[in-house]
């Protein structure tokens, strides 16, 4: 797709050992198929249909009994849920893992996946989920220090007892999770930590940090850039070659004096810390795991945004540092979600949203970044707050992503496949898919809506599956398509449109979308509001 814009007693002990299926006791884990990373749980690839709980929902059995109805009418298959590191080890070495157990369980009976959220040393940045043991004891858990000299609400990656403390929390939890849920893979996935960064300065000037700062860039880390150098990604290459590209020095030496310098010194020790977490965390059970990132606000310096997190200008320091997490993914709350969202599709990085903003024009996203970025999975933020869930747009474009998640698994990665998602400052996108150019545009540029006439539009979404030359299924909400053909001298023209749905993966028509539903074969058309699946065979004449 072109887009223009001792070998007797072992055989004596495996003849009598029991035989259990391979899906059965299969984990969950990533696979890649064609440029996209896919999810599998039980052997096959699964697509998530999520949305994460708001920080203090899974706090309590009671309200999570009082949301799970709420959930239940929402089309999710999956739930991403916090653990928190205050409640599973309130005394230190005693842990209660019975809430865990509850959501599992709880889960597992309305067949929805979790992904855990591990709440730990940093959440926002801050250090608010730590237990009270490590909070008041400032002097064993050091805090990281601003440049006024004073503590910050931070726990210093540079102390090894923070690290122990919560790395021994992390693999009791992982350890738990495995006796508890190995079998059923109701656990998927888990996040290590979340948003991490610094703030408000770009690191932290404890005296160990400091102590490193002056000492030489880890060989670790140069050896890396060194050899990776032709995949690294452009912004993070031309900053270090500005500074002449040194492959010895001090940090300072090698990448100048400057803020940014500082943000990267302190993302190296940010990932190498939480790398040992999630490699200890895997020891015990090997659930893929990532990060997620608190993004960083355009013009604004390190520390004015959670500095040295998983960011897209740091996403090589993090690949570097923490091998063992499988990737970092966005939290994406600012309006230009494709610009986000495509930084993080780069590199071979899987891609999966964990939080996006709970709004009316959530479903657009979530339908471009199915179609367009292979993601596997979605899950806008605080998905429980809402008093109409079986009417969010999100719940709607679940609904058309249930149906065809067979499909969009079957494309993913292999270029047949491709989304869309406009409005006013983005009225049409055009690609070259199975044979044909398609001119996608945003349904108010009919002008047939009184809301056309509005200062701001509502993002329109969808995507496209090419499933052979000529044949596509188009789904969304808000798109009018338009079609040329890529033969000399001929004209594309529209053989049939069909509304319809898959039952069972099976596609059952329901409407021949022909006269006024294509214009007289002019276009496809889904209205604005509605979501809709529709099968299209073009033929050229």
């Amino acid at each position: 797709m072109k887009r223009y814009h001792i070998i007797y007693i072992g055989l004596i002990l495996l003849l009598f050992s029991p035989v259990k299926s391979i899906a059965q006791n299969s984990i969950p884990y990533l696979k890649k198929q064609g440029k996209a990373t896919q999810l599998y749980v039980h052997d096959e690839p699964y697509l998530m249909m999520g949305g994460e709980l708001g920080n203090s929902s899974s706090s309590s059995m009671a309200y999570m009994n009082q949301i799970w109805p709420t959930l239940e009418q929402m089309n999710l298959n999956t739930l991403l849920v916090p653990v928190y590191w205050e409640l599973i080890e309130p005394k230190e070495g005693q842990f209660d893992f019975e809430l865990v157990d509850s959501l599992i369980v709880s889960a597992r009976q309305r067949k929805i996946k979790l992904v855990l959220l591990w709440f730990g040393s940093w959440k926002n940045s801050m250090s608010c989920y730590v237990p009270s043991w490590v909070k008041k004891d400032v002097d064993r858990f050091p805090r990281a220090i601003n440049t006024a000299g004073q503590r910050v609400e931070i726990l210093s990656p540079f102390s090894k007892n923070n690290l122990e403390s919560d790395a021994r929390a992390f693999e009791a939890l992982m350890a738990h999770v495995k006796a508890f849920d190995e079998k059923d893979n109701t656990v998927v996935m888990i996040q290590v930590e979340n948003e991490i960064g610094m703030l408000p300065d770009a690191r932290d000037y404890g005296k160990d940090a400091e102590k490193l700062y002056q000492t030489d860039v880890p060989e670790e880390l140069l050896s890396y850039l060194k050899k990776n150098k032709k995949e690294l990604m452009p912004e993070f290459l031309d900053y270090w070659q500005t500074q002449g590209g040194k492959t010895k020095g001090t940090w300072e030496q090698v990448f100048g004096s400057s803020k940014q310098t500082e943000e990267v010194f302190q993302a190296w020790y940010f990932a190498k810390y939480t790398n040992e977490i999630t490699a200890r965390g895997k020891a015990q059970y090997n659930l893929p795991m990532y990060i997620n990132a608190a993004l960083n606000r355009i013009g604004y310096a390190p520390g004015e945004y959670p500095s040295a997190g998983p960011l897209p200008h740091l996403m090589d320091i993090w690949r570097a540092g923490a091998p063992s997490v499988d990737f970092l993914a966005p939290d994406i709350y600012f309006p230009d979600f494709s610009k986000w969202i495509k930084l993080y599709n780069r590199g071979g990085n899987a891609v999966f949203i964990p939080e996006a903003r709970f709004e009316k024009d959530v479903g657009a996203k979530m339908l471009y970044a199915f179609g367009e970025h292979d993601c596997m999975g979605f899950c806008p933020f605080s998905i429980e707050s809402t008093n109409d869930p079986q009417n969010e747009p999100v719940v709607k474009g679940y609904a058309l992503i249930q149906q065809l998640q067979y499909e969009i698994l079957k494309h993913q990665g292999k270029d047949q496949m491709a989304g869309f998602l406009l409005n006013k400052e983005v009225l049409a996108d055009t690609i070259s898919l199975g044979g044909y150019t398609l001119i996608a545009r945003h349904d108010y540029t009919l002008g047939w809506s009184a809301e056309a006439k509005n200062e701001e539009w509502a993002y329109a979404g969808g995507l496209i599956i090419c499933t052979g030359p000529g044949e596509y299924i188009v789904a969304g909400s808000g798109l009018v398509f338009n079609f040329l053909s890529e033969q000399k001298n001929a004209k594309a023209g529209i053989e049939s449109i069909d509304e319809g749905s898959y039952i069972d993966g099976k596609w059952v028509p329901q409407r021949r979308m022909n006269g006024d539903q294509s214009h007289q074969g002019r276009h496809l058309r889904i209205p604005m509001y509605e979501y809709s699946i529709q099968k299209l065979k073009l033929y050229n004449y």
